[in-house]
């Protein structure tokens, strides 16, 4: 008989998965699906724990409590905490045995997987050859800018103050332009702003169109023209450039065999799970 806790962690898990809300939010027919899956789901996982290989899987009681740490984090206070498992039918002794048990079966499933073929050398690197699309690296460019934006309602906002301000900063700029990161901190009304205005490693197509074509005009250490985009003025400070590139074998060649290892390890937790279902 599967236990009532267990069912409505896997519910509460697989309707978040399938729809981004909790089960209680769901329509019938969303809730049907949510409940057969998670049956399933059920199932399959007593499947798992009833296996030979699962004698000697435990779970570390800190392992399970920075798992349920990690959780009670995304909640401010502990009570929304309790609220939320109450409103999904599950209480705080429910909750961990849930957890627990979800452990437990990943536990066995990574012992599965230990026993996956070890990648060689020679497959890291026929991978890299047959595959080098996935090693090109486009022409990125680190921008910081300054927004100010448009707001008819607003009196430092219309399209004339505005401008009026975004040039200013022009202006000191100019003249100093090691002083962007400082003027973004100050007068941008972007959220980047806290950041200095960064806005990261930026490819082509990735901003509007007219800053798009402004950044990549730009030489490294250069301060464009004030722009205008549909959010408002703009300058850019082209930080850096970074060509567009083809990782070596020697860069690429950890990423290659985490990428296989996962694989191997996938492939044959399947094939285990295939021969529980079987028996």
């Amino acid at each position: 008989m599967p236990e009532p806790s267990t069912l409505a962690y896997l519910e509460l898990k697989t309707a978040q998965s399938l729809f981004g809300k909790s089960p209680t939010e769901l329509a019938e027919a969303e809730r049907a699906k949510v409940r057969n899956l998670a049956g399933r789901q059920y199932g399959l996982e007593a499947r798992v724990l009833h296996a030979s290989e699962a004698r000697d899987a435990m779970v570390p009681q800190a392992s399970l409590q920075a798992a349920l740490e990690e959780i009670r984090k995304r909640y401010p206070e502990a009570e929304e905490f309790d609220a939320d498992l109450t409103r999904n039918g599950l209480d705080q002794d429910g909750f961990v045995a849930a957890l627990e048990r979800e452990l437990r079966v990943e536990a066995i499933l990574e012992k599965i997987g230990a026993h996956a073929p070890q990648v060689s050398e020679v497959d890291v690197e026929l991978y890299y050859q047959y595959h080098p699309d996935q090693f090109r690296r486009p022409e990125t460019r680190r921008a910081r800018h300054i927004l100010i934006t448009l707001n008819p309602e607003l009196p430092e906002n219309t399209a004339t103050t505005a401008r009026a301000r975004i040039e200013a900063i022009a202006a000191r700029l100019a003249k100093e332009p090691k002083r962007f990161e400082e003027q973004a901190m100050k007068h941008s009304e972007c959220p980047t702003a806290l950041q200095g205005g960064l806005l990261g490693d930026i490819p082509r197509d990735k901003l509007y169109p007219e800053l798009d074509a402004a950044l990549f005009a730009l030489s490294a250490g250069q301060v464009s023209d004030v722009l205008e985009s549909p959010l408002g003025y703009h300058l850019l400070l082209c930080e850096s450039i970074q060509e567009a590139r083809v990782l070596s074998l020697d860069q690429a060649r950890a990423p290659i065999r985490n990428l296989l290892e996962q694989r191997r390890k996938h492939v044959c937790q399947q094939a285990w799970i295939k021969q529980l279902q079987a028996s």
